[in-house]
């Protein structure tokens, strides 16, 4: 009898010596899209994790883990969504690893997807245990754009909307003093890649406020801000529209009174000509030619001093061609990351051309912002120069891109021209700029200009300059594109052979009009969303004149 009540002490204290116990923090884990985050799981009492089975996996999805360590080594069986992004790792900078029993688990890229929980498994010969560790998943959105309507009885209907968050945010309207105005409707719509586009409007007064803010929010504290200034929108009712109509019916009258007076004049000279001259009549005549014109057509012709020659000359000093071969002396290869880049994205062999992801169901009411590719190369310095072909053969040009560039520090701030398809082309600056570009390139020409801060886009095809936009560059610069869904035509990245140095330079980067955007450094990464244009930017000047905005930078899209 004594030695059964041996046996079993024994047999107990051996069960006890290899049980072991997981441990997990209490609190939830908060990463946001596009990060990498560390899940924490270790053993207590520490003990050598190398010879157990170690497996996270998701609710119910046991025999189809996240990651699966076994007989020392990582195993090939894996739920494909985190295949090359998931791996071991330590969870502090003092943890001994496996040895010291930390199992924790570390996700990279991560994914609206990846929000929920995760298991943390650790089994041995004759124990095991498991714990659950939760991570939120956000994603702060684009700046709140805030778009005007006037109406009949002199208020303001206001539309707020912001794009690319995650969880639902919330909105709230603050008048300048601070004092909260009530909105008409809240809305908030969610795209095939699960971010959130939120939507909202209010109607207000000068009596309520002068200055309007929209502000979109995360329940982590996130938050992003628009104003708008109504005080002269409210006073522009339909008097000051009627006035705006005359004034520009009298300059219109003007200008034509002013040409017709000079016409007049010219006449006038001619008729005085042809009674007191006794020399050959001259080609002078605006109107036609003569019968001596025809005789004298081989001679060399001298323009007439008139309103067609005037017109023609000043039309030849504004529209002038780009030298694209003086671009292409700035010019560098540029292949894609694709270890940064977006793992849906499919990229050919040579890293030269992207294309949208299989599968990837789009509604169009918000730019895909999330499927971007990054360029190998960065640049810390100097100018350089880089072609992207926007149209395969018997098919039209890509209606959907973003061609830019990202600076590879914590903020992660892009610079980006964007093509939204029915929505048209814009900037990710503040407020954002709209072009209208006819034709849609086919050939767009990019020049980082990084020491002087400036980032200049071309229609290569046409040979025209299409805008500038001004920035302060921090840190390492990669070139960034996104071809966005639904279109036949692959992005593709060129080779350009750099031409042979003239013996005399161009004066082309000195003599360049362009339509420069001088833009603030914001702290927001992201990306920013598309926008629909407010009225306030409606009279944007056409891109091939010589204009100068002054804009304040946006987040980042």
């Amino acid at each position: 009898m004594l030695s059964i009540i041996v046996v079993l002490l024994v047999n107990l204290l051996i069960e006890t010596s290899v049980s072991l116990t997981v441990v997990v923090p209490d609190d939830p884990i908060e990463a946001h899209v596009g990060s990498t985050v560390i899940l924490p799981c270790w053993i207590s009492p520490p003990e050598n994790a190398g010879a157990l089975e170690i497996r996270w996996y998701r609710q119910d999805q046991f025999n189809n883990p996240v990651l699966l360590y076994n007989h020392g080594k990582i195993q090939d069986i894996q739920e494909e969504s985190y295949r090359n992004r998931s791996s071991l790792t330590l969870r502090s900078d003092q943890s001994g690893g496996l040895k010291d029993g930390d199992v924790s688990l570390q996700l990279e890229k991560l994914g609206v997807q990846d929000d929920g929980s995760f298991q943390c498994y650790v089994s041995g010969e004759n124990s095991y245990d498991s714990e659950e560790v939760t991570l939120k998943i956000s994603a702060s959105g684009s700046t709140p754009v805030l778009s005007p309507k006037s109406l009949d009885d002199g208020r303001v209907n206001i539309s707020c909307r912001s794009s690319g968050w995650y969880p639902e945010p919330s909105v709230s309207w603050t008048s300048d003093e601070g004092r909260v105005l009530r909105p008409g409707g809240t809305s908030h719509t969610r795209g095939a890649d699960e971010m959130i586009s939120t939507h909202s409007w209010t109607t207000v007064s000068l009596s309520d406020a002068q200055l309007v803010s929209c502000s979109v929010s995360l329940r982590t504290g996130e938050l992003k801000e628009g104003k708008l200034n109504i005080q002269g929108i409210v006073s522009s009712g339909p008097w000051k529209a009627l006035f705006l109509t005359f004034l520009i019916y009298a300059l219109l009258s003007s200008v034509g009174f002013i040409l017709y007076k000079y016409r007049e004049k010219l006449r006038g000279k001619k008729t005085v000509n042809k009674t007191n001259s006794e020399e050959p009549k001259k080609d002078q005549d605006c109107e036609g030619g003569t019968l001596e014109n025809k005789k004298k057509e081989e001679e060399p012709k001298k323009e007439p001093d008139c309103e067609e020659g005037t017109l023609e000359k000043w039309r030849k000093e504004v529209v002038e061609d780009i030298n694209i071969e003086e671009l292409r002396k700035h010019a560098v290869e540029i292949t894609i990351d694709r270890k940064h880049s977006h793992p849906r994205l499919i990229v050919s062999e040579d890293s030269k051309m992207v294309k949208d992801p299989p599968g990837y169901k789009h509604t169009l009411e918000v730019f895909p912002y999330p499927l971007h590719a990054f360029g190998a190369q960065r640049f810390s310095s100097g100018r350089h120069y880089w072609e992207v072909e926007l149209k395969q053969a018997n098919s039209p040009p890509k209606n959907f891109w973003i061609i830019g560039v990202e600076e590879r520090n914590l903020t992660k701030r892009k610079r980006f021209l964007c093509s939204d398809g029915p929505r048209g082309f814009y900037t990710n600056t503040d407020p954002p700029v709209k072009l209208s570009l006819t034709p849609r390139p086919e050939r767009l020409g990019v020049l980082l200009d990084y020491d002087h801060g400036q980032l200049s886009f071309y229609n290569v095809t046409e040979r025209k300059h299409l805008l500038t936009i001004s920035s302060r560059f921090s840190g390492s610069v990669v070139p960034l594109f996104n071809p966005g869904v639904g279109d036949q035509s692959l992005l593709t990245i060129l080779d350009l052979p750099k031409p042979v140095e003239p013996a005399e330079p161009s004066p082309l980067l000195s003599n360049m009009v362009a339509v420069e955007t001088a833009v603030k450094a914001s702290d927001n990464p992201e990306t920013e969303e598309p926008v629909e244009s407010s009225p306030l930017l409606s009279n944007t000047v056409a891109v091939e004149s010589a204009v100068e905005l002054d804009v304040k930078s946006s987040d980042n899209p």
